[in-house]
């Protein structure tokens, strides 16, 4: 597609080793950025809408653990069945905004708890990266964006060993906060 991908690692993932991967959600290529930077098999937590787009719902309903945000079954059952994964090995993709902002002007949108839930009751590390030039390079607006370099950022990890549910709001802005410190300062390229 004539992306060139430019990956910063602060930390890398041990293989064999079960994370929660968290960043910033502004673009469709986030799915493929994500991808290409874990090495580790994953699987995301994605919302059931999307299941129902030809082909694409196909393969989504296949490879990923289906939320309907709406339900608060369909909520429950997303952290067994993540429990089901992690207990294999798999890591989990979540991206914490719930979708992507309607504002493009919006750098990063408020954190839903959920994420850090699964990660405090599985006493997993977080994984937050940054996606810099995402929304510049293939945004949702029709006919924009460019083939160019795609920047990301893999942050420092977060343990969550010893923390509790009720440190998942602290941990929520804690992850927000690197994350948007570190896309501020670095505003996306627009060539």
């Amino acid at each position: 597609m004539g992306f060139i991908p430019k990956i910063q690692f602060l930390e890398t993932m041990e293989k064999n080793r079960s994370y929660l991967l968290v960043s910033n959600h502004t673009s469709m290529i986030d799915i493929m950025m994500m991808l290409y930077i874990s090495k580790n098999p994953f699987v995301f937590v994605g919302k059931k809408e999307l299941a129902r787009y030809p082909l694409f719902g196909f393969f989504y309903k296949r490879t990923c653990i289906l939320v309907d945000r709406q339900n608060s079954k369909s909520r429950h059952a997303v952290f067994q069945q993540a429990k089901e994964r992690l207990d294999k090995g798999l890591s989990v993709c979540i991206f914490p905004e719930g979708g992507v902002p309607d504002d493009l002007s919006i750098d990063l949108d408020t954190f839903k708890d959920g994420a850090f839930r699964l990660a405090i009751n599985h006493q997993i590390p977080i994984v937050p990266m940054v996606f810099y030039d995402n929304k510049v390079k293939f945004s949702y607006e029709f006919f924009s964006g460019k083939p160019g370099l795609l920047r990301a950022k893999v942050l420092n990890f977060i343990e969550t060993q010893g923390l509790v549910l009720q440190d998942k709001r602290s941990l929520n802005q804690k992850v927000r906060q690197m994350i948007l410190r570190e896309l501020q300062n670095k505003k996306p390229r627009q060539n």
